[in-house]
């Protein structure tokens, strides 16, 4: 159907439209080889299986991932595969390895993909960037994606809950002419709320900025200063901490995720309005240049290289722990973790 957002028309999918039952006449004689167990990989598979769709999982024998399977329910050699195992007896095949795993497990995948299977990504990296990655699907297969808006955990928590994510969907190459009704059917099965069109450019290059920006990169450089200039004018840690995260966080977001910005600011104190009114266009002003900076980066290509030549690095975990640790060890998430010990539902 098509919804206006703001002024604009787009196409989106419901489940009133397309519901289960339809997704699973769809893919009934389908096998979906989840390929990869670590960030997507988990949500997407058991939210399928638990939607009585015929799903395998690959995954490297002997990792820390592959136990996390087992855990999860997922039998060896019956649902739990080798992920060359997992590739030959797919016929649609969920790429969800990381970026970097993507690229190295690529010639493997490729010799797999036979007339009529489905490449199924949730991100569009690999194939926008394929100068990069090397990743060209051949001609005779499908290429599809679907990218839930959130992590496979909250993916699986709101599925748990009987909830959904947003997910985008897009469809990069039509071989069998029943791409639509198999892209539409899987956004489906993984749980979405609703599907919004795309395409593997676009999404890639939202996605890079909103993970860099608002989702994380920004909105910890902005929960960083505030906390610094608070601590800085004799405020403590806790009730700095409150000020900055915890409030809008356990609070206020999920009051705007309920009724909107708009609301939020009608349903506020008299005094608090009119800061909000006052200040949230400097902050636009003042962030924007690094927004369009950032963009810019991603649209040239910058970012996806970077995060190649980074995640492709035999010490990169090593790093990443260091680069971790920093955060965990600042004066605002020490005692973030003290603030959340002492929720009421902790306790």
């Amino acid at each position: 159907m098509k919804l206006k957002f703001g002024s604009v028309e787009e196409n989106v999918v419901t489940r009133e439209e397309f519901p289960l039952e339809k997704a699973r006449e769809v893919l009934k004689d389908e096998v979906i080889a989840v390929l990869g167990y670590g960030v997507q990989g988990p949500g997407q598979a058991l939210n399928l299986k638990d939607n009585g769709f015929n799903v395998i999982v690959g995954q490297r024998k002997g990792s820390k991932t592959w136990d996390k399977a087992v855990a999860d329910g997922w039998v060896p050699g019956e649902t739990l595969f080798e992920l060359e195992e997992a590739c030959e007896k797919g016929t649609i095949l969920q790429f969800l390895l990381s970026d970097a795993g993507q690229i190295a497990a690529w010639p493997m995948v490729k010799r797999h993909l036979t007339p009529g299977k489905a490449l199924y990504f949730s991100h569009g990296f690999g194939v926008t960037y394929k100068e990069k990655t090397g990743i060209i699907p051949p001609a005779d297969v499908d290429v599809i994606l679907v990218a839930p808006k959130g992590s496979g955990t909250s993916l699986r928590r709101m599925f748990v809950e009987g909830r959904g994510l947003n997910s985008s969907y897009a469809i990069f190459q039509d071989a069998t002419g029943r791409a639509k009704d198999r892209v539409i059917a899987l956004g489906i099965g993984v749980g979405s709320g609703y599907l919004f069109e795309t395409d593997f450019y676009r999404e890639v290059t939202s996605d890079l900025t909103g993970e860099r920006g608002t989702l994380m990169g920004a909105i910890q450089g902005i929960f960083a200063a505030q906390y610094e200039v608070l601590r800085a004018n004799g405020h403590t840690p806790s009730e700095a901490f409150n000020e900055t995260v915890e409030e809008l966080t356990q609070s206020l977001m999920p009051l705007v995720a309920e009724n909107g910005m708009d609301w939020m600011y009608a349903n506020c104190s008299t005094t608090a309005q009119r800061g909000a009114l006052d200040w949230w266009k400097p902050f636009r002003d003042a962030t924007k240049p690094v927004f369009e900076e950032l963009y810019n980066s991603v649209k040239t290509g910058k970012e996806a290289q970077k995060s190649i030549d980074s995640n492709s690095k035999p010490d990169y975990r090593v790093k990443l722990e260091a680069e971790l640790k920093e955060l965990r060890d600042s004066e605002m998430w020490q005692a973030g973790a003290t603030v959340r010990k002492l929720r009421p539902e902790n306790n």
